[in-house]
């Protein structure tokens, strides 16, 4: 029998660390070959899915979570824990019937309490500002009943309840959820479809999920992200592999059955007769370069402005993906495939970018050599990457920029801090929000310039945001593609983030791997199965 070099590092380490691990997690049987399937994923260091817009935190909790409601394949939105619900003659009360069989990973139903004190921790979040707002009362009937009491009518209060872009509406034991989203949960008990293996959680190496034997899934075949969540496996592991060399070898071995590859080894996936790459989430990934609106030299308009008009986008996709089968410019807010895209206030993009226009503006903005601190994630090649060039981007015209290395786990909490760079800040980061997620600026927290209360940059404009208040209040298509001409005038004047160019990130599986959900930016585990 021949061993890979991997596996006889893994199995060292794992005769080292026997001794460590409690004799709970010695005892338990493992699943089947068959009935486990292995995932790369990045590391996770908040599990809270209040707390961070991370993707795989988020993957987490719709592994372990269950949601009120759910968006189809259509995007429409369908109950998943709801039972039923019914609207008062006034439009103003919403009450909701919990279906039977919900029950926690502890042992304990879920009650009307703990979605009350669920929702009540999400109207703090960006995802449920706009309920909030029209929020009157939240509150239960009984221990199967609750309702939402509004000021006035919300036509898109369910829709709210489904969104899944960010900040989504997970039900949590009331005494989780019962604290402000600032305080991140440090349980991991849901009433979802997979349990969270405690006993074999190896924190920055692998996360175990198995499969939730008393979760009662509903009569609907899945459907995006609602219908039933029926577990075709035992056991999920999740392994963090920093090296994407390696994590692909792995794949090829049959060690890894499911990752999403960096764009330079697509061709390794291709040449390979057991694997498959394919494209699950059927939209596009928008990089977006995020600044911080309150410090130097971002904190001035026209620094933003400055970094607009220098990005050549064809030269950061060139990085991010060599090959244009995989990628496009992108220039409008709504992203390159939305029903709200447009060409408003457009032209700073220039083929290239602009240095010279660039610099004049950094003058104007009066730079005087401030250090622009850009977070680099190390554990992620193409931001990484793309992190380098845009530092070197920017020295070419005369701008003092640095990089802080660090894990993406590490980048989270840092991009909270509103410090300067002397005292912990930061002036740049990147990220890749889902191009169906910019359709929503009711949702998309990135889409908001409402200053100190928002997402992570905090730039402000408060005639943009009287404008994205009226979103929810416009009823046809045309209305809306009308606000979103008004709304993207004034985001390119102010700059809230700046856009890279869209990618098409495909994931990669053994071919033996089957009965993937594909839905925007996500990757749901029921359903799936290995042949």
């Amino acid at each position: 029998m021949t061993i890979s070099r991997r596996n006889l590092v893994k199995a060292a380490m794992a005769a080292g660390a026997a001794a460590l691990i409690p004799s709970v997690a010695r005892a338990q049987t493992a699943p089947s070959a068959a009935r486990t399937v292995r995932i790369v994923k990045s590391n996770i260091t908040t599990f809270d899915p209040y707390s961070t817009t991370s993707y795989d935190t988020v993957d987490h909790a719709l592994a372990i979570y269950d949601m009120l409601f759910a968006l189809d394949s259509k995007f429409s939105p369908q109950p998943q824990m709801v039972r039923k619900w019914s609207l008062s003659e006034d439009k103003k009360t919403y009450t909701f019937e919990l279906r039977d069989g919900l029950g926690f990973h502890d042992g304990t139903p879920v009650t009307a309490a703990d979605c009350v004190a669920s929702i009540h921790r999400w109207l703090q979040t960006p995802g449920g500002q706009l309920v909030k707002e029209r929020a009157k009362d939240v509150s239960k009937t009984d221990d199967r009943t609750f309702a939402i009491t509004l000021k006035e009518p919300l036509a898109l209060l369910i829709d709210r309840l489904a969104q899944p872009l960010a900040y989504q509406l997970f039900v949590m034991r009331e005494k989780d959820a019962d604290r402000p989203p600032t305080e991140p949960v440090t349980t991991r008990i849901g009433s979802g479809p997979f349990k969270f293996n405690e006993a074999l959680f190896k924190p920055g190496a692998s996360f175990v999920y198995d499969r939730n034997e008393k979760y009662i899934p509903r009569d609907e075949p899945p459907d995006g992200l609602a219908g039933g969540k029926v577990v075709k496996i035992d056991r999920a592991i999740w392994e963090v592999i920093a090296d994407p060399q390696t994590a692909v070898a792995a794949l090829q071995a049959g060690e890894i059955d499911l990752l999403t590859p960096s764009a330079s080894l697509f061709p390794i996936v291709e040449r390979d007769p057991n694997l498959v790459l394919e494209d699950l989430h059927n939209s596009g990934e928008d990089w977006i370069v995020r600044m911080n609106c309150l410090q130097k030299p971002f904190d001035n308009v026209k620094a933003r402005q400055a970094l607009l008009h220098l990005i050549d986008q064809d030269a950061f996709l060139r990085v991010i993906n060599p090959n244009p089968k995989y990628h496009r410019s992108i220039t409008s807010l709504f992203g390159a495939g939305t029903a709200y895209v447009n060409d408003v206030n457009t032209e700073w993009y220039k083929k290239g970018g602009d240095p010279e226009k660039a610099k004049q503006l950094f003058k104007e903005a009066g730079y005087a050599g401030e250090k622009v601190l850009i977070l680099q994630p190390t554990d992620w090649l193409s931001a990484s990457n793309v992190s380098q060039l845009l530092a070197a981007t920017l020295r070419k015209i005369g701008v003092n920029a640095e990089l802080a290395p660090s894990t993406w786990a590490a980048l989270g909490p840092r991009r909270a801090k509103k410090d300067s760079v002397e005292n912990g800040g930061w002036s740049i980061f990147v990220t890749t929000p889902s191009d169906f997620s910019q359709s929503d600026p009711l949702s998309s927290s990135w889409m908001f310039l409402n200053g100190e209360k928002g997402w992570y940059g905090w730039p402000k404009n408060d005639e943009y945001e009287i404008l994205r208040a009226k979103w929810v209040d416009t009823e046809t298509l045309e209305e809306r593609k009308a606000l979103a001409r008004k709304m993207q005038q004034i985001w390119w004047d102010t700059v809230g983030f700046i856009f890279l160019g869209q990618v098409i990130s495909p994931i990669a599986r053994r071919k033996t791997l089957a009965g993937l959900i594909g839905v925007p930016a996500f990757n749901p585990m029921w359903n799936m199965q290995k042949g």
